[in-house]
């Protein structure tokens, strides 16, 4: 029986914060860190991360669709991020850490603009949802250093989540 595998990719702020909630769910294959939809190829973390290159940081999940579906994906992705936030997320400020749902497909992008519009119709937010519903675009892989960064620097990933504010607002917002 072969696999049948998509790709999806998610901007969340800083990517060192969206593996993990997708890492380990039955059928995603793999997740890279990344830059998606600049204008620069090949971008460093160092040319990305000064917001001039018109790259977001994402992750690109690898999943097998019949095992974990793209709509799963998109009910973990929201719980991630403030989607009102249009200048960045949590204390990561700048046009590289906006948030974005990048679709490789016309039904990831259908289910992408559903999901969008179920969280704006659901009241849960008094502001505008800012998270962009944009074209998949060429994908950078980040350097070694920035990948499972939850895995080789859990100390320096956990301090990141409580300092930046992300697990105080998702515990806020989300988790009720």
């Amino acid at each position: 029986m072969s696999s049948h595998h998509e790709k999806a990719t998610f901007a969340g702020g800083c990517f060192w914060c969206m593996v993990k909630p997708f890492d380990q769910m039955p059928g995603i294959i793999k997740i890279e860190s990344g830059y998606s939809g600049g204008h620069v190829e090949n971008p460093t973390y160092k040319q990305v991360k000064t917001g001039t290159t018109g790259h977001y940081e994402v992750v690109q999940i690898t999943f097998e669709p019949a095992l974990f579906p793209y709509q799963q994906l998109l009910d973990l992705y929201w719980p991630q991020i403030d989607p009102t936030d249009d200048g960045g997320q949590f204390f990561d400020r700048g046009p590289q850490y906006r948030t974005a749902i990048f679709y490789h497909n016309d039904r990831q992008r259908q289910l992408a603009e559903q999901s969008k519009k179920a969280l704006e119709e659901s009241g849960r937010f008094k502001k505008p949802i800012a998270t962009v519903i944009l074209p998949a675009a060429p994908f950078y892989e980040a350097e070694e250093e920035h990948q499972e960064f939850y895995k080789k620097n859990p100390e320096k990933y956990k301090q990141e989540r409580v300092e930046s504010g992300r697990d105080a607002f998702i515990q806020e917002n989300w988790e009720n």
